[in-house]
């Protein structure tokens, strides 16, 4: 499943913001930082969406933040501006960043290694 696919599908919610599921660690980024593809960095943002949408009040603090409405989020889903607006909003709160980092086994330091993948890419 493709991260549009897969992003869509995350967005797939009823009326309301809740959670969506159980986030999983990301094997393949793991801890060290220094080894990631586009596909890891696209799975990371992935996995940073899901973990602000597992808590409404992430998600409207990431929401305000950006000045998206849940539908532009909904409409941008699987595109390389919102990965990385997710993981730009992730590394510019330390606390948070941390927190996700925590939870979904991923090296902090990986989260910037992957914000400049994605624009290289031409985001």
């Amino acid at each position: 499943m493709s991260l549009r696919q897969n992003a869509y599908q995350l967005f797939k919610m009823g009326e309301g913001i809740g959670p969506v599921g159980e986030s999983k660690p990301m094997a393949h980024v793991g801890k060290k930082a220094s080894a990631l593809d586009l596909d890891s960095a696209e799975a990371m943002a992935l996995q940073g969406l899901t973990f602000l949408a597992q808590e409404p009040a992430r998600l409207l603090r990431f929401l305000k933040l950006t000045g998206l409405e849940l539908q532009d989020a909904r409409a941008l889903a699987g595109t390389p501006e919102l990965a990385i607006a997710v993981l730009e909003h992730l590394a510019q709160d330390e606390s948070l960043l941390l927190v996700f980092a925590t939870s979904c086994a991923v090296a902090p330091a990986s989260i910037g290694l992957a914000i400049s993948l994605l624009r290289s890419q031409g985001a």
